[in-house]
Order: C-alpha cells, then structure tokens, then sequence
C-alpha cells in the first residue's frame, strides 16, 4: 500500500556538503507525513517563481516537480546558472512516498535559517516530489535568525501556494486468468470497480487472460469479488 511513511530520516545538506542526518527531528515533524487516503499532493509540471523583499534582501523562490532526488539536483544547478550573482541558493526538497526522503540546504546562511524553513512549507503543503530553491540578493542589511527564518519561510510558502496542485491516486494493475464461461463476469466486475481493461487474450480452451488496472484501494474488493463470482476458478496475481 502506498501512503506516507511514519518513518522517516530527514538530511540536511550543509554548506560544507556533508549530509546530518536529524531523526529526533523527524520524530517532531513526523504529524507532516501521517496521511489516512493514499492521495499524493504533488505541483503541476512546469516551474514556478515569486518574489520576497525583507529590508532591502530579495527572495527568488523557485518550485519545480521532480521525478527523482537526481532530477532535483540538475533543476538546482539550472537555477543556480540563472543567479550567477546571488548569494545563496538555499533549498529544500521532498520525494517518494514510502520511504520518504527529503533533504535542505542553508548554504552558508546560519545553521537552520534557511534549509529547514523551505523544507517545512512543503511540508505544510503536504507535498511530494517537490523541490523548492528560494534566491537570495542580499541588500546589505543583516536580518538576523529571526528575520532569516520568517523571509525563506515566507519565500516558499507564497510559491508553493500559488502553484496549481496534482492530486494522484496511486493504482494497481492485477492480471487475471478465468474460464470461459466467466469472461462476461470479468468485464462487469472491472467497469463495477472502475477499472480498466487491457492485454487481453483468450486461449485455445476459451479461458481468458487479462490486466485490470484500478485504483489502490479498490483492490481488494476487486480480487475477493473476483473470487466469489468465480466460485474460485480466478488465477490472479
């Protein structure tokens, strides 16, 4: 089954490179990933961009989906060759389902000022294959934790917000094998559980083989439905 993991590691990526790993954070933070449906809220292709000012310091914050931690690491660079002149490029980034791994950066900001602010607005958003890169033109004036905290969040939070949401719903594909004179019952039951039928083939003795791809949580009843109408003939894997 897929849903959010209720363990959890989170990496946080320091200016010095070297990843800490942070598991009483998590622990904290674990309310963000615990999630009854088995929706997955991710951003709409396509990349999306703010502005934030704070005493003179502009916040670019960029957001992008990503397929992959890898994927996440080239729109970073990508960002990073636009703003040759910032400077920092502060991230933060979550991806998959079950496990989920996530990942920050403050990048020479103070410790905990920047990475972990982006990281929790997408936490917020309950979002996932996410990465969120905030921009920052330092306008001479230092803004101390306090400020550093509530501008980075603030970066994130209004570009997440205002970036149009995908709501998938993870599916299954389950394949089937029944004799012939349930072929008719195969058909019914999947349109009854909302699926979709492909790949189908019938054998020289009449019997059917086929794939059904239906939502996750319909899988159950999809194979127990099967079963009974079946009277236990079904192969299904």
């Amino acid at each position: 089954m897929l849903c959010w993991s209720t363990q959890m590691t989170i990496l946080v990526a320091f200016s010095t490179g070297r990843p800490r790993s942070y598991s009483s954070l998590a622990r904290r933070q674990r309310r963000f990933f615990m999630s009854k449906t088995e929706e997955i809220r991710t951003l709409a292709p396509g990349s999306r961009v703010t502005e934030y000012e704070m005493k003179k310091s502009r916040f670019l914050a960029y957001a992008s989906h990503v397929d992959s931690w890898a994927e996440a690491q080239k729109y970073l660079e990508h960002i990073k060759k636009e703003h040759p002149k910032a400077r920092h490029w502060c991230y933060g980034y979550r991806g998959g389902t079950d496990p989920v791994t996530e990942r920050c950066s403050d990048d020479g900001e103070p410790t905990g000022t920047a990475g972990l602010p982006i990281l929790g607005a997408i936490q917020g958003e309950f979002l996932s294959d996410t990465i969120c890169i905030v921009v920052r033109y330092f306008g001479g004036v230092k803004l101390g934790a306090g400020g550093l905290i509530r501008a980075y969040g603030a970066s994130a939070r209004q570009t997440l917000r205002e970036a149009p949401i995908l709501v998938l719903t993870p599916k299954i594909t389950v394949h089937v094998k029944v004799p012939a004179s349930f072929v008719g019952v195969v058909y019914e039951l999947a349109a009854k559980c909302g699926g979709q039928t492909s790949n189908d083939e019938y054998g020289v003795d009449g019997t059917l083989s086929i794939d059904i791809t239906c939502e996750k949580e319909n899988e159950v009843r999809l194979r127990e439905e099967l079963q009974d109408a079946t009277r236990g003939t079904a192969e299904i894997q």
